[in-house]
Parts: structure tokens; sequence; C-alpha cells
């Protein structure tokens, strides 16, 4: 099973139009084009029935006391955690290439609903909780939303990129459902999977 993408090769660059925020010289950052990467596959096992994708940041700061401040970094040794940016279940194993934009163009504040395209259901990506309380983009945000990452973190973060060959039609999963929740329902059921990894920091000097 491969996995592939047009829009930028494994452990390259993340382009900026993929992104939900870039850098911005006078207010540090700003919002970005937010599009869905390309990506195509082949060698699917016998008997998949149904696909699914992940993405997840594995460099988010496990503490945010230094997040978006001025005068201040976010330190390269700070634990990081995971924070899924993308997750959509029960995509038909026979639709072909996701195209760029087909399942996100544009920021969407407050978030995009449960129902995707090709009749795949988006769980929740990590935004949520990132901008619950915030009065003008406070939501449920499912499906893809691209990298952006702390302005002014020292490190480049990396994405993970997962499709999953399932051998089930619908996975075990109802309403708002997580990264975490998918990957458990997934158990037992996955024929096969293949990953590839983007790069992307807003912060010119993060390395």
């Amino acid at each position: 099973m491969k996995l592939w993408s047009d829009s930028f090769a494994d452990g390259a660059k993340i382009p900026i139009e993929f992104a939900m925020g870039k850098h911005n010289a006078e207010s540090h950052s700003e919002f970005s084009e937010n599009k869905n990467p390309h990506f195509a596959w082949s060698d699917l096992p016998e008997g998949t029935k149904s696909l699914a994708m992940m993405c997840v940041d594995v460099d988010v700061p496990s503490a945010g006391d230094n997040v978006n401040k001025e005068g201040v970094t976010v330190p390269a040794d700070l634990p990081r955690v995971d924070f899924y940016h993308w997750v959509i279940v029960d995509l038909p194993a026979d639709g072909g290439a996701i195209a760029v934009g087909e399942f996100c163009d544009g920021v969407t504040a407050k978030g995009k609903g449960p129902e995707g395209p090709r009749g795949g259901r988006r769980g929740l990506n990590n935004y949520t909780q990132w901008f619950e309380g915030n009065a003008d983009m406070g939501g449920d945000y499912f499906g893809y939303d691209g990298p952006y990452p702390p302005w002014n973190d020292e490190i480049v973060h990396h994405y993970h990129f997962t499709l999953y060959a399932l051998d089930v039609d619908k996975l075990a999963v109802d309403g708002g459902f997580s990264g975490t929740d998918a990957l458990a329902a997934m158990e037992g059921h996955v024929l096969g999977k293949a990953s590839m990894v983007g790069a992307y920091a807003i912060n010119p000097d993060a390395k």
C-alpha cells in the first residue's frame, strides 16, 4: 500500500496554501488559504471496504505558557504532544485521489460540519479545543484544517498523514468523534496503512 502527494514530497515542507496560518512580518501570523493537499494511493489490500485519513502534528507544545507571546519563544526542549488536523472515515475505497481543496478550501470560522465529501464522516480536529472560548472562532472543527503552529516556536512541526484501509464500510464511531476515538474503533479492522510526513513552521528561525 502506497501513499503520495503531488502537493509536497514525503519529508518536505508543506506549501503555505495548505496551512491554516502563515507568517506575517507585522502581526507575526495571519490566516492562510487552508486547502487540503492532493493525495493519491495504490495497492489497497484485498477486501478493503472503506478508507480513513488522519493528519496529526506530533510537535505541539505540551504547555501554552509561552505560545504566541512577545519577547519569548517556545523552547525546543519542551515536551511535545499530538494535535489532530484531519480526521475523516467511511471514504469509499474506489473513490480515487483526493484533489486539492476538495475536503477543505479556506478557513471556516466556528468550524465545518460533520458531513464530508464522498459520503465520508468528519471527526473533530483539535482546533475545537484551541479556539474554545473564542467568541469569533469557537466551535466544533470537523475534518481538515491545516497547520498553524505557534509563531514563536523554536522548532519546525511535523505533520503525519496516514491513510488506513479498513475491512468495514462504516466505522463504529458516532457524533463528534476524535482522532483517538477513530483509532480505537479501527482496532482489528485495519488491513493496511501508508503514511507520509510534511514539515511546517511560521517562525522563520525555527529549526
